[in-house]
């Protein structure tokens, strides 16, 4: 992976990740489209990158994620990122199969989105407007379908928001709880496939780290990969509330279903 590539995929991260569009898919997409979707540094990085990204939310939120004193934001957050760990580690291996087949992913977009067209139409009337308002059992709720997530396409952020305007959340606290959500739920899996996966490197069986510091180039790519991220990231958070609230989710869905259409051509073609 060569760092032109690491750029443009942590840019992509950085965009995406917190997007109703799922960041998974554009970076397998943009994998598949360098022709490295198979290399196993690469699929690595394309989850680690995501450490870059949560520190970008716990810089937009300082305040939220270092006031110590309010003790129901800590256990929710601890309650809610449980099925995503239980669910991960038992479906490891089916998510990484999945991870090289674009096609069906391309699909899973198009579905997204025209589900996501209907989402303003559903949940008309939220009553809860503040993450203090978020009962356990809601946000826990909102933990389950965050693992709808685990289906490369999804999306994770729009699978907890979602999950959050089911349980009558704004849009603004849904998007915001789907922010905070994901800081434990990707911490977890960054460390998982740091340090505890096992990976075929070039023949190897290694850990994660291994991969990033068994050369200079490898640790470039990650240190100035999540660099990127957490950039890109940090200004995207910034806009995307405001944008939701103005515009809804149609445009992300619309997003999703030309994106979705124009790969399943594009991959057809190439078949």
């Amino acid at each position: 992976m060569s760092l032109f590539e690491a750029i443009i995929v942590a840019i992509i991260e950085g965009l995406t990740e917190y997007l109703p569009v799922s960041s998974t898919a554009h970076m397998i997409f943009t994998s598949t489209l360098f022709g490295n979707e198979k290399d196993e540094f690469v699929k690595m990085f394309q989850v680690s990158i995501q450490f870059g990204a949560i520190l970008a939310v716990v810089v937009a939120y300082w305040r939220k994620f270092f006031d110590f004193s309010n003790f129901q934001f800590y256990l929710k957050l601890a309650l809610a990122v449980i099925p995503a760990l239980v669910l991960g580690y038992l479906f490891d291996d089916a998510i990484e199969a999945v991870l090289e087949k674009p096609v069906p992913i391309a699909i899973v977009m198009v579905c997204g989105g025209v589900i996501l067209l209907l989402i303003d139409r559903w949940f008309k009337t939220p009553v809860i407007n503040d993450e203090k308002q978020i009962p356990v059992k809601s946000a826990v709720t909102i933990g389950f379908w965050q693992c709808l997530a685990m289906m490369p396409g999804v999306s994770r952020s729009a699978a907890s928001i979602i999950g959050g305007m089911q349980q009558k959340l704004s849009r603004t606290t849904a998007a915001e709880f789907s922010f905070f959500l994901a800081v434990p739920t990707m911490l977890a899996v960054t460390a998982y496939s740091v340090f505890l996966k096992d990976w075929n490197y070039n023949g190897t069986e290694m850990k994660g780290i291994g991969m990033i510091l068994i050369n200079n180039d490898n640790l470039k790519v990650f240190v100035i990969g999540n660099l990127v991220a957490f950039i890109v990231a940090l200004l995207a958070i910034k806009t995307f509330v405001s944008f939701l609230n103005k515009y809804g989710f149609k445009p992300f869905a619309w997003y999703r279903i030309l994106v979705g259409i124009v790969l399943l051509i594009v991959f057809y073609t190439q078949n």
